[in-house]
């Protein structure tokens, strides 16, 4: 009998020391899942404020373009614009990332300037690194398309320049191209840039031939 009940007394002395370790184990448990849950709920409040972000970004970015779209394509219907190139591609295919202040091409009224000045090392006849030419305009043609491209052609003559110009804008922006061919070589350039209000260009014009 007192063997018995000895034994009774050490299971229930073996249970009474292990339900604080499993009430413990649940505490560590329910711990680590509040844990868990406050740091994804943390993590889905940063993305839903970076997306807030992000999406007034890109609403600012959309309404900036399509003001200076709107600009753009004033200028150019006015004649009264310059187009800043940032690159300019030469007949052997080569492309050259060029500075948009010394690189362009304006149009104000009859007058037309083309300046290519890829160096930014050798002065160049103009003294910008490159050549600068200008001239009157003539048979001028502004044109939109279908899906809203814009194009604007015409013919400048002067002392070192005799050519035809065709420059495309691109709908939604002030982004541009352009393409000069000149009448008494094969040498077709291909500029890309932006355009610009002639008031608002930064443009440096070097000397004309």
């Amino acid at each position: 009998m007192k063997r018995v009940l000895l034994t009774f007394i050490v299971i229930v002395a073996g249970l009474a020391m292990t339900a604080p370790d499993a009430s413990a184990q649940s505490g560590n448990r329910n711990g680590r899942t509040d844990s868990g849950q406050s740091k994804m709920d943390a993590w889905q409040k940063d993305m839903a404020e970076f997306r807030a972000r992000s999406d007034e970004r890109r609403h600012i970015q959309e309404l900036t373009d399509s003001i200076a779209s709107v600009q753009a394509f004033a200028a150019v219907k006015n004649q009264d614009f310059v187009l800043e190139a940032q690159t300019v591609q030469f007949r052997n295919g080569s492309t050259v990332f060029v500075n948009d202040m010394t690189n362009f091409i304006s149009v104000k009224g009859n007058r037309a300037v083309v300046q290519i000045s890829p160096s930014d090392f050798a002065a160049g006849p103009n003294g910008v690194g490159g050549v600068t030419v200008d001239g009157r305009i003539s048979g001028q043609e502004y044109r939109v398309g279908k899906k809203g491209l814009a194009t604007y052609s015409f013919s400048v003559t002067g002392i070192g320049i005799n050519a035809q110009i065709e420059i495309y804008l691109t709908p939604g922006t002030n982004q541009a191209s352009a393409t000069i061919y000149p009448n008494f070589n094969a040498n077709t350039v291909w500029v890309q840039g932006n355009i610009v209000p002639y008031e608002n260009s930064r443009v440096i014009e070097g000397s004309s031939l």
